[in-house]
């Protein structure tokens, strides 16, 4: 009763924010003054109890049932080989399932928090195989990769897409088109939905086409050292830059438009009337649960410059690793671990950006999240593994021309940050924000202007905006944390189903949820 009381209060009697005013433009595009109003009356209304508590005495005693039947019932078997796999794969499964038990949840719900700290469990388990992988050498990392697939281990080769580009081949009349056919590969839906789904992670349209202009760059960068890099220039920018990943984009432009913009009713799967409701609301189980605008602005401060370049290069070395560990390792382009890797690096990377977005723009948080700590951990891992097994690739010199290009590039990269962030750091924009458009007045060089150049009353006004900025943000940030605890399985397991019939006053009579992640 007590738990119930603080919880109902602290929803009920927290203070109402005032719409944003701050000229400071670095401010989240989210609203949330609409959601604090629109979420007061969310709860658990326990249709779902069951399916949230976390069950680990059940979870123990399934353990060592499986291990009782290993110990007491099983036959003995000799084979010192196969004894160690089994072996192997018990112990991973036991600690898989000891960190889904036990692993607090992280920022996602949907479809339910297990999921989320499954994948993050994942992620330990493959960050110490690349450590493993690491202390072994290429020829015994192939000869092991052949225990799980005897097909693996076994060189490969190499596609070549360049050659003859022409897009209409007079020289074959029965098929003039077949080096269009030729490229036609497993990439093409690979390049589609996969950009759909970074999109999804990113949540910025300028982010995504920074970084799908980049990678094409950079397969003309490194075709010297893998050949499937080497493509017709129609193959790089109308194929893959413009149509592949322009239209993964732009769908998934669409999709978080429809995240953003729709109302969300969480209502109570029995309270539902016809089954046509209950349907929908299993299928919205499976969709977010609160919903995060990402508006990075990289142009707000100099540290946001900087963490945005490096996220932009974190981004492109996760996408090249994936092309140089199957070349190192001798892995096909098809074969299914390359396809279990990209599964997996779909959900830890949603969830790193999260935990990176609120690391630069909530005030409150000063520590980094789990999922990125280990994501970063786990590209600078798979770059020593190809450093080390592919040493001989990387270190092919690169052409003059490819030098001279990323020279031009780096040097107008620094020019433009000095000019951007020292030289002129004040610039007018314009801003299209939540729930009407303002326009702003971002500094972008605060750290780096002298406070002596300006005049008393505007570094007052700034300093004063500043401030408020940041409490803004602040109240944001602690609505956004309320809003994804409040499902938790910690509380809302111990109340049955007649205590929130009866003691929810202040509860719409629709039993409306929240709005969605």
């Amino acid at each position: 009763m007590e738990v119930w009381e603080r919880r109902r209060h602290s929803f009920s009697g927290r203070k109402q924010s005032s719409p944003d005013s701050s000229p400071i433009g670095n401010a989240p595009v989210h609203d949330w003054h609409s959601e604090k109003m629109a979420e007061k009356g969310f709860f658990d209304d326990g249709t779902m109890t069951y399916f949230w508590r976390a069950h680990t005495l059940t979870v123990l005693v399934v353990m060592i049932g499986f291990l009782l039947y290993e110990a007491v019932i099983s036959p003995a078997d000799e084979d010192v080989v196969d004894n160690i796999k089994r072996g192997l794969v018990a112990i991973l499964s036991a600690f898989v399932l000891l960190g889904v038990t036990v692993t607090p949840d992280g920022p996602f719900k949907r479809p339910h928090p297990a999921l989320w700290r499954f994948t993050f469990i994942c992620s330990i388990v493959y960050e110490l195989c690349l450590i493993f992988a690491l202390y072994q050498s290429v020829t015994g990392i192939r000869k092991l990769l052949k225990h799980i697939d005897p097909n693996l281990g076994e060189a490969l080769e190499e596609k070549d897409y360049g050659g003859n580009c022409r897009i209409y081949d007079h020289e074959a009349p029965d098929d003039p088109y077949h080096n269009v056919w030729d490229k036609l590969d497993l990439f093409v839906p690979l390049h589609f939905f996969g950009w759909w789904l970074k999109t999804l992670l990113l949540r910025d349209w300028w982010l995504c086409w920074v970084i799908s202009i980049m990678f094409e760059i950079l397969e003309y960068t490194l075709e010297h050292q893998l050949p499937n890099f080497s493509e017709c220039w129609w193959d790089h920018w109308i194929m893959d830059a413009l149509v592949c990943n322009g239209l993964g984009i732009y769908f998934g432009l669409l999709t978080l438009n429809y995240f953003t913009m729709k109302v969300y009713h969480w209502r109570g799967l029995w309270n539902i009337p016809t089954y046509r409701g209950k349907l929908r609301r299993i299928i919205a189980q499976f969709g977010p649960y609160t919903w995060v605008d990402f508006d990075w602005q990289p142009l707000s401060s100099l540290r946001r410059w900087f963490y945005m370049l490096a996220i932009i290069a974190i981004f492109l070395l996760a996408e090249l690793n994936t092309f140089y560990l199957k070349y190192v390792l001798w892995i096909p382009p098809g074969h299914w671990v390359n396809l279990i890797r990209l599964l997996f690096i779909l959900p830890w990377g949603a969830v790193a950006l999260r935990e990176t977005f609120q690391y630069l723009d909530d005030p409150d948080c000063v520590k980094f999240g789990r999922q990125s700590w280990l994501f970063l951990a786990i590209v600078a891992t798979e770059l020593l593994v190809v450093l080390k097994f592919g040493w001989e690739t990387v270190t092919i010199p690169f052409p003059s021309h490819i030098v001279t290009l990323w020279l031009g590039m780096f040097l107008l990269l620094v020019l433009w940050t000095v000019w951007n962030f020292y030289i002129d750091p004040h610039t007018i924009k314009n801003h299209s924000g939540h729930p009407q458009a303002r326009c702003v007045l971002t500094f972008h060089g605060m750290a780096g202007t002298s406070p002596l150049l300006m005049s008393q009353p505007m570094l007052k006004a700034l300093l004063r905006a500043n401030e408020s900025d940041i409490e803004r943000k602040r109240e944001l940030w602690t609505q956004v944390k309320a809003i994804e605890t409040k499902l938790s399985p910690s509380e809302s397991s111990f109340f049955p189903q007649f205590f929130f019939n009866v003691n929810t006053p202040f509860r719409n009579s629709e039993n409306k949820d929240s709005k969605e992640d």
